[in-house]
């Protein structure tokens, strides 16, 4: 039998999780025409599809999900069958400085393509699928105690956490109303080559090769549950292809490091592969004025997609391991992408923070 063929429309295709979706879908499903969609922001850098650019089954578009005109014509073109929604504005930090771009990019952005999506498809729902790829944050924080599930209440705490969860609210509502046929997972924090280095590891790796401090908020307490971002394209991956319509799914590693400890390791295994002393690194470290409304601690229960088959692979150190290598091997990406706008960004939000 011949294999379905698809034209499937991702959002945010040239940033970290994006790139790597792109590239696993157009080498795993050949029949499949990936349609890729970047405004290419500050994040979103081409340079992370270089090896997939000119595929046969794949297409990049530059683009803006909050343009109606851009989507609906997109949809008219390519015949979309599905939707995998990435496209956002991420960086806790940066929506302190700018939610009303938060707003527009991840509320109205998602609206734009849910409209689309519906009067391109208008009742005929078969094989069509529009799944939205959401936070942990949304859930807001926890204590020492439990894990996020698909029945959490949602208590947002940041201009970026609640602009993702009224993107959220909004897939729900056409789902309801509509009928569209929506998925939405909801993933811990991700890790992995090809990640912007404001994030926390790639920035502890950044101020590492350059010898540089690397900024701790308040006492490094905080705990996340980390994700090897391969992991995460794998969920994806089955969640599009076998989750239950209307669902919501959570995806983690049940692999929780209090920020202090993951910067410590890292250290380590960067002195260990730069041949410095052991503590070189560790000596960097400089704690500062903490983030403002920052939540304590996120864990996710990832049972609901493990129940369709889908479990993590990769352990902290074999991804930690693997990203610094490919930092390391790519430092001409790195230092190329911390340049500009992230240079500006670094000067308006850590420096004042460092102890004078």
């Amino acid at each position: 039998m011949e294999p379905t063929k698809y034209n499937i429309l991702i959002t945010g295709a040239a940033g970290f999780i994006g790139s790597h979706l792109v590239r696993h879908f157009i080498r795993k499903y050949p029949h499949y025409h990936i349609i890729s969609l970047d405004l290419l922001t500050y994040a979103g850098n081409l340079a992370n599809l270089e090896d997939v650019l000119n595929a046969p089954n794949h297409t990049f578009i530059r683009g803006d999900i909050t343009n109606k005109k851009q989507i609906d014509a997109l949809f008219n073109k390519y015949a979309i069958d599905g939707v995998i929604h990435l496209a956002a504005e991420s960086h806790v930090d940066r929506s302190i400085y700018s939610p009303i771009d938060f707003v527009h990019t991840n509320v109205l952005g998602t609206t734009v393509l849910l409209h689309a999506a519906l009067q391109h498809w208008g009742k005929d729902f078969a094989g069509k699928r529009f799944y939205h790829i959401s936070t942990d944050e949304v859930y807001g924080s926890l204590g020492h105690k439990g894990r996020f599930t698909p029945h959490s209440s949602y208590q947002p705490r940041s201009p970026y956490a609640a602009s993702k969860a009224g993107a959220d609210h909004i897939v729900r509502a056409f789902h309801y109303t509509f009928q569209l046929p929506t998925l939405l997972s909801n993933c811990s924090n991700n890790y992995g080559p090809y990640q912007f280095p404001e994030k926390l590891i790639p920035l502890t790796i950044l101020r590492i090769l350059r010898n540089e401090p690397i900024p701790i908020y308040g006492r490094g307490e905080h705990i996340r549950d980390w994700l090897w971002v391969g992991d995460h394209v794998k969920a994806i991956d089955t969640i599009f292809h076998c989750g239950a319509i209307g669902q919501t799914y959570l995806v983690g590693a049940r692999n929780e490091w209090k920020n202090i400890e993951l910067v410590r390791l890292i250290c380590d295994l960067m002195d260990e592969k730069l041949q410095r002393p052991t503590g070189t690194s560790q000596a960097l470290i400089s704690f500062v004025k903490d983030r403002e409304g920052h939540d304590f601690r996120y864990a996710i229960d990832p049972s609901s997609t493990e129940a369709l088959g889908w479990q993590p692979t990769v352990s902290i150190k074999d991804g930690l391991n693997q990203t610094i290598d490919w930092y390391i091997s790519n430092n001409k990406w790195l230092q190329q992408v911390a340049t500009g706008e992230y240079q500006r960004f670094w000067h308006k939000h850590y420096q004042k923070r460092f102890s004078p």
